[in-house]
Parts: structure tokens; C-alpha cells; sequence
């Protein structure tokens, strides 16, 4: 089994399927990406499924190629449109390989992606009883095009309009269109169709490889997850001692790797602290937050570790004041040892004039300063 976003484990379907499948034999499920660990986490399933960080279906599906009979693909989409384009790229990435089966709660339908009379004959079963449709694969769009001069265009489809559009983390709009494009010249976005641009997000892409990057339309994790975590030490009990700080600048959802051995970690931006908050409150980490109050809720999590602070700075200078964080605390690095405290006020010094409110959460689930 391949699962592919948290959804299909908030939903309970993966688990359903799991134990289903394990009725008829040995079952190994992986997933990859950090919203989906989290659910895990949140569904007590992380010692049953192989985590792999990063990894894309279709290259977990090569690589359960030598060790299974059958795969599954599992999600939940937005839409049946979204789920059969989703299913036919990811099969198209994979290449050839062992019989390979679509299940798509969202969609509501089973699909046989790659494989013989016989997987034809599970995958009919399977949509019976599960209470799903049956489908032929879709045709795979072309969501690549690679012209002169440098020049790159990716195409998502089946938008809905309203929904936020991600960059690597980081929103540059909201939908317009079902279908959005972006093209970019050496690195640099030059193009966008389909998409009212918020201009101040864009200013924060540098350089992006648009054959690479993770580009979404919606919120990184559209279902519910319970609000419970382990309590943890606050900031104002270890202040004194030397620790483990790590920086996060626009890229939340890299907050699991980013912040291992760390016990404090500093993010930039509003979203990404939204977001780095609630992945790392399940690792009993705290977050020193600088924001400005330019919140897009990329991400749905409300907690927050006990301890934590927000400085909240002036509309548009979270990035100015992170800058400073990282040249003059930091010093260019990713990772230094200095005692909480020091840190904290050393961010409220550098945050000077800019500085509006320093708010510490008192609670686990305290998030009252992203409403």
C-alpha cells in the first residue's frame, strides 16, 4: 500500500483497507511527506506504516516493485476529476511494474492503473465491496512543457477557484481558474495564469525549479485531526540552559526534519510558524515565531506548544526581522547551541521599533494569535 496525503488516514480508510488486506496476506504499507506523518502520529499508526520523507508515490511504488504481488495506491481527492488525473500521473511516473490498483475515497472509485485479468478481477471485488465505482484509468495532461531560452511551464488541474496555490510552501495566490499555470525563466517565476497573485508571497521565491518543486492548490491538510499533545517543559523553566536551536524560514513542512535534536526552533512567517507549531508540538518542541499578520491558513493545525512565543511584528518586516535573526544570531547557519531566554530577547532586540506584541503560549493548544 502507497498512501498519499494525511486525508486518507484522518479519514480511517487506510486503516480499514490495512486490515482488510492483511485478511489474504502479509501487507507493507509506505507513505512519504510530513502532513502525512503527522497523521499517522495523530492516528497512533506510525509504528504500522514505513515512513519515507519526500519520496513520490510513484517512487515508492518502484520500490515495493521487488517485494510485492499486487500495490495499491491510496488517497482521498478534492474530486473524482483531481483523483483520476492524480492516479494516471503517478502511474505514468512508475513506469511498468507489478499489477497496481487506485482506491480513491474522495473520487468514491477503485481504478486499475497497470495489470492482468486477475488484478482486473481484485480491483472489481474490491470496488463491490468497498461501495466505490469501477473506472478506466484517465488519460495522463500535460502538466510539463520545457521551451527556449530556459523557459519551463507546469499545469495543475482540477482547481477549485478560491483555493489557495503553494509554492514549496510558500502561497502566491488564490485560484481563479481550474486550471493554473506558472512558467519560469532560469529559475525565476515570469508567468501566471489562472491565479489573483499575492504579490508579497511571490517576493519570497528566489529561485524555483519548477520540474522539482511542490506545487499545490488547497490547504496541506483539508481534514480534522485531534487537538491532543504531550505537555512539555516551558521556555521560562530552561532559559538558563544552553540548547538546541534550529531555524525554519519558509518551509514548514520540512519542520520534522529541520528541527531533529533540536528543543527550539525560530520560523518565519506567518503560515510557516502555523504550520512548524503544530507538526513540532507533537515532538514536545517549542517555537519562537516572527510574524506580521499576513496569515493565508495554508495549514489547518491550531496548536501549539506550551511555551512557545510569537513576536509579532509590523506588516511586512517578519522577513526583514528573520534576516536578522539568521545574520546576526545565527550567523548563517541552521543550527546553534545559545540558552532560550538569551534567544528571546536577543529576537526582541533585533525586532526593535518593528515589534507590535511578544506573546507566550500558555497552553498546548494555545493558537488564539493566528485567529
Amino acid at each position: 500500500m502507497v498512501l498519499h496525503g494525511p486525508e486518507i488516514i484522518d479519514s480511517g480508510y487506510a486503516l480499514r483497507l490495512m486490515d482488510r488486506l492483511r485478511e489474504l496476506g502479509p501487507v507493507k504499507a509506505v507513505l512519504g511527506g510530513t502532513m502525512g506523518r503527522l497523521a499517522l502520529i495523530d492516528a497512533a499508526m506510525q509504528d504500522a506504516v514505513e515512513i519515507s520523507h519526500r519520496r513520490r508515490p510513484s517512487q515508492s511504488i518502484r520500490d515495493l516493485d521487488a517485494d510485492c504481488d499486487i500495490i495499491f495506491l491510496l488517497n482521498l481527492a478534492k474530486s473524482r476529476e483531481s483523483g483520476l488525473i492524480f492516479g494516471a500521473m503517478v502511474a505514468q511516473a512508475a513506469g511498468e511494474g507489478r499489477p497496481l490498483i487506485h482506491i480513491d475515497w474522495g473520487g468514491g472509485f477503485v481504478s486499475l492503473l497497470r495489470g492482468d485479468e486477475r488484478a482486473a478481477v481484485v480491483a472489481g471485488r474490491l470496488a463491490v465491496e468497498l461501495g466505490l465505482d469501477l473506472l478506466s484509468p484517465a488519460s495522463v495532461p500535460n502538466a510539463f512543457d520545457e521551451g527556449k531560452g530556459g523557459r519551463v511551464r507546469r499545469a495543475l488541474f482540477a482547481v477549485f477557484p478560491g483555493e489557495l496555490i503553494s509554492v514549496n510552501g510558500t502561497v502566491i495566490g488564490r485560484a481563479t481558474e481550474s486550471r493554473v499555470e506558472i512558467e519560469a525563466k532560469e529559475g525565476r517565476i515570469v508567468e501566471i495564469k489562472g491565479v489573483a497573485v499575492k504579490q508579497h508571497g511571490l517576493e519570497k521565491i528566489d529561485h524555483i525549479d519548477l520540474r522539482t518543486a511542490i506545487i499545490r492548490s488547497g490547504s496541506i491538510r483539508r481534514t480534522a485531526a485531534p487537538q491532543k499533545r504531550d505537555a512539555a517543559r516551558r521556555i521560562s523553566g530552561w532559559e538558563d540552559d544552553l540548547v538546541e536551536a534550529a531555524f525554519i524560514d519558509h518551509c514548514a513542512e520540512d519542520a520534522f526534519e529541520a528541527a531533529l535534536g533540536a528543543e527550539v526552533v525560530v520560523s518565519v512567517g506567518d503560515d510557516t510558524t502555523a504550520i512548524a507549531a503544530d507538526i513540532l508540538s507533537r515532538l514536545g518542541i517549542a517555537v519562537m515565531g516572527i510574524v506580521d499578520g499576513d496569515l493565508d491558513h495554508l495549514g489547518s493545525g491550531r496548536c501549539m506548544m506550551e511555551g512557545s512565543i510569537i513576536f509579532r511584528v509590523e506588516p511586512g518586516h517578519d522577513d526583514v526581522v528573520g534576516r536578522l535573526v539568521m545574520e546576526r544570531i545565527f550567523q548563517g547557519r541552521e543550527r546553534i547551541r545559545i540558552a532560550p531566554g538569551l534567544l528571546a530577547e536577543r529576537i526582541k532586540e533585533l525586532a526593535g521599533g518593528h515589534l507590535l506584541k511578544m506573546e507566550q503560549a500558555e497552553t498546548v493548544n494555545s493558537h488564539r494569535h493566528f485567529s
